[in-house]
């Protein structure tokens, strides 16, 4: 005779009975923890990943103010959505061919102020406008860069300033600047100094009017 077999399937229906006894008394808490079990999985299945979730597009190397973007300019990276900023791009293929208008050191977020263009107008007074003015004076675009204020003038017919010169705005923020020789505004076939600055409305006129005969004169303020 091998009474262990016997034994050994005596020992499992007690394990078995009590196993059943065990959920059977605790059903109720079983239950429960497994509704919370699958509400979580529902929740967790709707939200978004808490890294990795997000493209944004950066620069792949330093970048100067003025550059034309190129795709191999640009990489994609992830972020958590509580990181991505506003006004950012998802895709490189959607700033290829854009303007910087400020430098972009590598591996910062392209966003749209970053580029020539309206994006440059973001936070300014309502009705503010983008003017472009050609300087009497080349040079002076050199010396400026986005943010600086200036005052701007209407010269003689000579190109000289008058004792008593027209002031045609007050302390405006330039926007972007193009020295002598590199490419205007955007969209514009025209090369030579450029300097695109926020105006008023009742001043852009005046301005455009001024630029068009070439006797604009930027004052540099403490700005």
């Amino acid at each position: 005779m091998q009474p262990y077999p016997a034994a050994t399937s005596r020992s499992e229906s007690r394990l078995r009975l009590r196993l059943r006894r065990f959920i059977l008394r605790r059903r109720r808490l079983l239950a429960a923890l497994m509704c919370c079990a699958a509400a979580g999985i529902a929740v967790q299945s709707l939200l978004p990943a808490e890294s990795g979730g997000h493209a944004v597009v950066v620069s792949a190397a330093d970048l100067p103010a003025g550059a034309v973007l190129t795709a191999g300019d640009l990489r994609t990276v992830a972020m958590p959505a509580a990181a991505v900023p506003p006004d950012s791009f998802t895709s490189p293929d959607q700033a290829a061919g854009r303007r910087l208008a400020t430098p972009l050191a590598s591996g910062s977020p392209l966003m749209q102020t970053s580029l020539v263009g309206t994006g440059l107008l973001t936070g300014a007074p309502p009705g503010t406008v983008a003017v472009s003015v050609r300087p009497a004076d080349p040079a002076m675009a050199r010396l400026l860069s986005p943010g600086q204020l200036v005052d701007v003038v209407a010269g003689s017919s000579d190109g000289t300033v008058s004792a008593d010169p027209l002031l045609l705005a007050s302390a405006v923020p330039v926007l972007w600047t193009a020295a002598d020789g590199a490419s205007a505004w955007p969209g514009s076939a025209e090369t030579g100094a450029l300097v695109v600055l926020a105006a008023a409305p009742a001043q852009a006129a005046a301005l455009a009017a001024a630029s068009g005969s070439g006797q604009v004169h930027l004052i540099l303020t403490g700005g």
